[in-house]
């Protein structure tokens, strides 16, 4: 049953999973291109000058160098969004959508715990993760050899990059877990998981971008997932420690919540 109901959630996801690693296979080209045509002339020009330099590092990445070009490209607001759609609509719409629609009853009344569906949801939605950014880092790479900057690129750092992308994405999808399974309506469980959402990634921007709340970075998730770093060949074990906990803190709340809650009937 168990199997079944993994394939029938995939499939219910495939137009989702096929339009997004689309996307994101297109924006992964994208930057390289533009770091080759704008980045490497103006570079010099702009890291002379404090107050532009400053004004380009957005999320740890920038414009002047093939490694913040694409981690440019992974803090941007496109390629969050895209990755949101699978990390925070896929779980909300399998547990809190089904209860909203009153099917929830129904797929718990068959051979299926609550938590085998949510082993279910999590191996569903890594793997969709997984696919999608391997799709932008393939892209990267196809990217930097259209335009000639291949030679700045060193390949065998981006398996780590991935890692570290679907450890932030992990934990994300984890968060709107933990919501799907503490609520029975789709809006408050997307509310609360969007918030954390955007106030995590806001934390990031203001202290990217203005040196006096540097700190407010700190609370971000995305502070961690630090891809100009990794792709220049320094990593923090500390930062995957972080954002693993948060994830695991997320899955233990669905893990223990969900079985435990009355599922009360549609209103």
């Amino acid at each position: 049953m168990i199997g079944a109901l993994l394939g029938r959630t995939f499939a219910a996801n495939r137009v989702r999973i096929i339009g997004c690693t689309i996307a994101l296979l297109v924006w992964g080209a994208v930057m390289p291109l533009v770091y080759a045509s704008f980045g490497r002339q103006y570079g010099s020009f702009i890291r002379n000058n404090p107050l532009l330099e400053q004004f380009t590092q957005f999320g740890g990445g920038d414009m002047f160098s093939l490694s913040g070009a694409m981690a440019l490209g992974f803090v941007h607001p496109f390629a969050i969004t895209v990755m949101g759609i699978i990390a925070v609509g896929m779980p909300i719409l399998a547990i809190v959508g089904e209860r909203q629609r009153g099917t929830l009853e129904v797929l718990l009344s068959r051979p299926v715990s609550r938590r085998a569906l949510i082993v279910v949801v999590v191996v569903v939605g890594i793997t969709a993760l997984a696919l999608l950014l391997a799709a932008q880092l393939v892209s990267n790479v196809v990217g930097a050899y259209v335009a000639g900057v291949q030679d700045e690129l060193s390949v065998r750092r981006l398996p780590l990059v991935w890692a570290m992308g679907l450890l932030l994405f992990g934990a994300i999808m984890a968060i709107a877990l933990a919501a799907s399974v503490s609520f029975d309506r789709v809006m408050p469980a997307l509310g609360v998981t969007l918030l954390i959402v955007l106030v995590s990634y806001l934390f990031e921007v203001i202290g990217s971008l203005w040196p006096e709340m540097r700190g407010l970075g700190d609370l971000s998730l995305f502070h961690y997932v630090r891809t100009k770093e990794l792709l220049e060949g320094t990593f923090r074990p500390t930062d995957a420690l972080l954002i693993g906990g948060v994830m695991a803190a997320a899955l233990a709340w669905a893990w223990f919540v969900f079985p435990r809650r009355d599922i009360a009937a549609p209103s």
